[in-house]
């Protein structure tokens, strides 16, 4: 279970609803073999104490990450007020859970596996892999307060 830091603007539980509730992409950086960082935007879902993403087994960032597995990632609104969550973590690949992971994400940003776009996903499935995103520590802030009139 990650750390959650003294300076944390929401306790665990807090910020385990937030992770829950928010449909909005997960920005995790990673580390390119060059040594610069790279920012990625992904659909993620939390459940097992880990944020869970999926993507193609040949994606940049599945290479990247099996090379240096420690990450940054960021949870955020682009709209006022301004809060969310961030940490450092390390991730992991596993294969065998790319198509119940893709299919999980798309319940949740998607509302269902009918669309054109669900089904082109799920056509694709057999290919995707699951990151598993294990925070060694989280934080989180939030300027509600101060943005309210």
């Amino acid at each position: 279970m990650s750390e959650i830091r003294d300076t944390s603007a929401w306790n665990r539980a807090q910020i385990e609803m937030f992770l829950n509730e928010q449909r909005i992409p997960i920005r995790l950086a990673c580390i390119t073999p060059s040594g610069a960082p790279l920012v990625c935007s992904l659909w993620y879902g939390y459940h097992d104490d880990a944020l869970w993403c999926a993507t193609q087994n040949n994606a940049r960032v599945v290479r990247y990450l099996t090379e240096y597995p420690a990450c940054g990632f960021e949870i955020a609104p682009e709209s006022a007020p301004y809060r969310g969550v961030r940490g450092q973590a390390d991730a992991h690949i596993d294969a065998g859970a790319g198509r119940h992971e893709l299919e999980l994400l798309i319940d949740r940003y998607l509302d269902g596996r009918e669309s054109a776009f669900a089904q082109w996903l799920l056509r694709r499935a057999d290919q995707e892999v699951a990151i598993r995103i294990e925070p060694r520590w989280m934080t989180a802030w939030d300027f509600t307060a101060r943005m309210t009139p």
